[in-house]
């Protein structure tokens, strides 16, 4: 069972010469714009693979010398992978024994029992490895503040004492930061004590559960520290990243962006998949650095780089536009600009739809979905109980009008995203119900006044909330997505929460995949046997909820194919986005546009979703609320429209399609 597929899709729009040239000569002009050694591997699993083969090596380098090996590590998820496969190196017999562990920063102050980068590096790696506890070295969370700068310089003779650090792992943080330095951080800098800025406390959200449960400081080694390492990796996994990478590997040297520091290291490399590195040159516009494929995505996405370039719409550039701006190879491929941009403008504006499942009875060439058969019967799977109409509401709509038969499976409980408050406010409401209807049922007086003890009262730091507590967690988000579904028009009986098995740890930490999430997605599938299936292609997170729901689609829609499942001829799959980002405009291939009114009936169903607004507990590092991330969205994605010369919407809501491999 292939559990990994949604690394593919990147596949499908990078040609692997990009990536893993066959010589050094092609390499040396890939690269020519890259300022520090950058790796790109095709999933964070391989990069991951590749980089503990190499601390491997570097400890039984080390053991055969009777010496140490000193390792720096972060914290954060990014190195779960890493770690995952250090551990399965020492249950087939690496020793670790002799190296000595340094954590590159710690959270500051904690109180005992507290979250903390020291935690989850021993419940992720630690303990699962023969390291002497003594070997392991952490700034202190708890030491008191008199004493914080006598502490920091310990810290740092400590690191001299053993010699200094053989291999430093730093994770990149969205801003840039390296450990805890954020922008602005000097270069001289050693280990201290340093505020939290808001990105570094909405990061650690992670670890702590909470931004309200994240401390405000940290002590952090310096950036001087780090540059005294003998060798760095330096890691970045998933879309989120790639912007970020850019600045790192192809930037100026600036203390804005305290990685772009490791331009100056003579032993740092920067390792990142492809969705982390697709911001670069050679990966996102190759046609700077070398003569290209030209597929018809490669030719759109350089014709949409080159109209805000030039500030022009399609159906005004020039031969002289081209010439100026390295792209000749499409003026001799295609003979003039006019050819070029005649063939963009039309494969554009055949992407745009207002019947997202087929219009029936027309002619459906130049549409991105069949006309027939009608009705379609159409799934859409939602990760989160409000993906849907976040994501698609306006074409969940659509959907519905045009009288396909609509099915919607949601595929966690979203439990955990539920604020504390709101079971206080429905459990308080049960009992006047209870009070009113059915006094003497002591049973469920009871059951109330445990829930309302311990949420109130009983409830520390990092508890994990009860099974009754997650079950009403989890119902109040059921409810909320049933309601919007009526509100859309969907029936009862087509909603389906699927409560995969991954999602239901308590935590913010969730299982892997497994057969079990799998195996429910592929039996819905075969119940309904769609014509038409959407889906979160969101590759942003590798460890998130979003891409784990893809990938046990993709896994279930691919046992389906190699047992040759008639009806999946027939059924196409669309990818969908969350609420954070839009596809690229070079890969949509279908734009279904949102009228002012249907823009404000998509507002009205993610307003369904109440335990979602101002009080839900992970709304992310974006301050907007999910209805006004969505339509700011959805208006960028018409303006980008407008602005290329096709016709000017309220909105517009993109799809990609996935081809089972």
């Amino acid at each position: 069972m292939r559990l990994d597929l949604s690394s593919q899709i990147v596949l499908d729009r990078v040609p692997q010469r990009y990536y893993r040239p066959e010589n050094e000569f092609e390499l040396s002009a890939l690269t020519r714009l890259e300022k520090v050694p950058t790796q790109i591997y095709e999933s964070s699993v391989e990069a991951s693979a590749h980089i503990a083969k190499e601390i491997a090596d570097r400890i039984k380098g080390k053991q055969s010398k009777g010496e140490p090996f000193v390792l720096a590590l972060p914290g954060g998820h990014s190195p779960l992978t890493i770690y995952e496969e250090l551990i399965r190196f020492h249950k087939e017999g690496l020793s670790f024994k002799n190296v000595v562990i340094f954590n590159i920063y710690e959270f500051y102050p904690l109180i005992p029992q507290s979250n903390s980068n020291l935690r989850l590096l021993k419940e992720t790696f630690i303990n699962h490895v023969d390291i002497d506890p003594k070997n392991v070295y952490s700034p202190d969370g708890s030491v008191p503040k008199e004493e914080i700068l006598n502490y920091c310089k310990a810290y740092e003779q400590k690191i001299t004492e053993v010699g200094g650090i053989d291999y430093l792992l730093l994770g990149l943080g969205r801003a840039g930061n390296i450990g805890i330095n954020i922008a602005g951080s000097s270069t001289s800098s050693h280990t201290r004590l340093i505020l939290l800025d808001q990105q570094s406390r909405k990061e650690a959200v992670n670890t702590f559960g909470s931004l309200d449960l994240v401390p405000p400081s940290a002590v952090t080694m310096g950036i001087a520290t780090i540059m005294k390492a003998k060798e760095i990796a330096l890691i970045a996994w998933g879309e989120d990243k790639a912007k970020c990478v850019k600045d790192v590997v192809e930037g100026v040297i600036s203390d804005a962006v305290p990685a772009s520091c490791l331009q100056a290291h003579p032993n740092a490399n920067v390792i990142i998949d492809l969705n982390a590195a697709y911001e670069l040159t050679r990966i996102n516009r190759p046609w700077l650095v070398t003569n290209c494929d030209w597929t018809s995505k490669l030719t759109r996405r350089a014709i949409v780089w080159l109209c805000f370039k030039v500030n022009k719409p399609i159906l005004k550039l020039t031969n002289k536009d081209y010439q100026d701006n390295g792209l000749e190879e499409l003026l001799a491929l295609y003979g003039s600009a006019y050819n070029v941009n005649i063939k963009i403008f039309n494969d554009l504006q055949h992407t745009i739809t207002g019947w997202p499942g087929g219009k029936p009875n027309a002619d459906d060439t130049n549409r991105p979905e069949r006309a027939k058969p009608y009705p379609k019967e159409v799934i859409v799977f939602s990760p989160h109980p409000d993906d849907d109409v976040i994501s698609m509401g306006g074409t969940f709509k659509r959907l519905v009008d045009q009288k396909h038969n609509v099915h919607v499976a949601y595929q966690t409980s979203g439990n955990i995203a539920v604020g504390d408050e709101e079971v206080i406010r429905y459990v308080s409401l049960l009992e006047d119900v209870r009070k009113k209807y059915d006094v003497s049922n002591e049973a469920l007086k009871q059951k109330y006044a445990e829930i309302l003890q311990y949420l109130m009262h009983d409830k520390k730091e990092g508890d994990v909330d009860t099974p009754d507590i997650l079950f009403l967690k989890g119902h109040i988000r059921r409810q909320e997505a049933t309601t919007a579904c009526r509100y859309v028009g969907v029936e009862d009986k087509n909603i389906k929460f699927l409560d995969l098995p991954f999602y239901e740890t308590g935590r913010v930490k969730k299982n892997p995949i497994s057969e079990a999430d799998v195996i429910i997605v592929k039996k819905y599938l075969e119940s309904v046997k769609p014509h038409q299936v959407f889906v979160a292609g969101d590759l942003a997170d590798p460890h998130g909820t979003h891409k784990v729901c893809l990938d046990a689609i993709l896994a279930a829609v691919d046992e389906l194919k190699n047992e040759g499942a008639a009806w999946l001829k027939e059924c196409r799959f669309w990818m969908y986005r969350g609420a954070w980002a839009e596809w690229e405009i070079d890969h949509i291939e279908m734009a279904v546009p949102i009228s002012p009114e249907e823009l404000r009936k998509k507002r009205n169903s993610i307003l369904k979703h109440q335990s979602q607004m101002e009080s839900a507990p992970f709304l992310g590092n974006d301050e907007r609320l999910f209805w006004q991330r969505s339509e700011d969205r959805n208006r960028a994605t018409a303006e980008l429209y407008r602005q290329l010369g096709m016709a000017s919407y309220e909105a517009i809501e993109a799809f990609v399609e996935y081809h089972p491999l």
